[in-house]
């Protein structure tokens, strides 16, 4: 089998989705952006989001299942591979268009951009969900320090179990928001309102958070990646869903 890569709350909800939460994140002013960073991420702004809720973990390969079994959705393109597709570890090896069918099927939707930052991120803009510090082996699965391959040094030579790396969490306690495995999007690719960045030809959609693979300048909660909505051999490329408050 071929593998793909993609490139190189304050309380908790039950939710639709069995052994996913769903972690509240309240309404308010939040930081989006950087002007530090790549052309792509800018400009920073100060936002006033409304609230929302967003699964505490990526989407499984048993919750995947799950869903494959009550619709006769295809399965996913590592369903049955020997740590890939391991019941609890971040199901991958689905498109865009698979992702938004299983988050619907639960009255769910991917997450816009700036849910994604603002659960990621907190309301303060902070680099990375755990605060300013650095990524190191305690808080995230990523990959070898040049792009892109992965290494074992945080236990895990590809995907971790969606539960691990607690000390990564998020001020609301969501977890694996940067690292083991990049997470769809509901937007199209498109530079930021006042940006300057070049519009990509085609209509990609993005992806966030990086991966196992990942080396350290993609491991932010601000890093955009534009991909094809089509593709689905990435073998890691995952997502989770949120439920928006009308």
């Amino acid at each position: 089998m071929v593998i793909a890569l993609a490139f190189r709350a304050d309380a908790t909800d039950v939710a639709p989705i069995a052994g996913n939460p769903l972690i509240e994140i309240p309404a308010g002013a939040f930081v989006f952006g950087r002007d530090d960073g790549p052309e792509n991420e800018r400009p920073r702004r100060v936002l006033h989001g409304r609230a929302f809720a967003i699964n505490r973990t990526e989407i499984t390969n048993r919750q995947y299942g799950r869903f494959v079994n009550a619709t006769d959705h295809r399965p996913a393109f590592y369903a049955g591979h020997p740590v890939l597709g391991l019941d609890d570890r971040p199901v991958v090896g689905v498109s865009w268009g698979d992702a938004d069918a299983f988050c619907r099927h639960y009255g769910l939707a991917l997450p816009s951009e700036q849910q994604y930052e603002r659960g990621a991120r907190g309301a303060k803009g902070d680099a990375f969900p755990w605060g300013g510090a650095l990524p190191d082996d305690a808080r995230a699965n990523s990959g070898a320090d040049a792009c892109c391959s992965g290494d074992a040094r945080d236990g895990y030579p590809m995907t971790a179990p969606a539960e691990s790396f607690v000390d990564g969490a998020s001020s609301e306690g969501v977890l694996n928001l940067v690292g083991n495995v990049w997470e769809w999007t509901r937007d199209l690719y498109a530079p930021y309102e006042g940006g300057t960045a070049e519009r990509s030809a085609g209509l990609y959609r993005v992806l966030r958070g990086g991966s196992w693979n990942s080396d350290p300048n993609h491991l932010t909660t601000t890093y955009r990646l534009a991909y094809d909505p089509e593709f689905r051999f990435s073998a890691n490329g995952g997502f989770r869903c949120v439920r928006s408050t009308p």
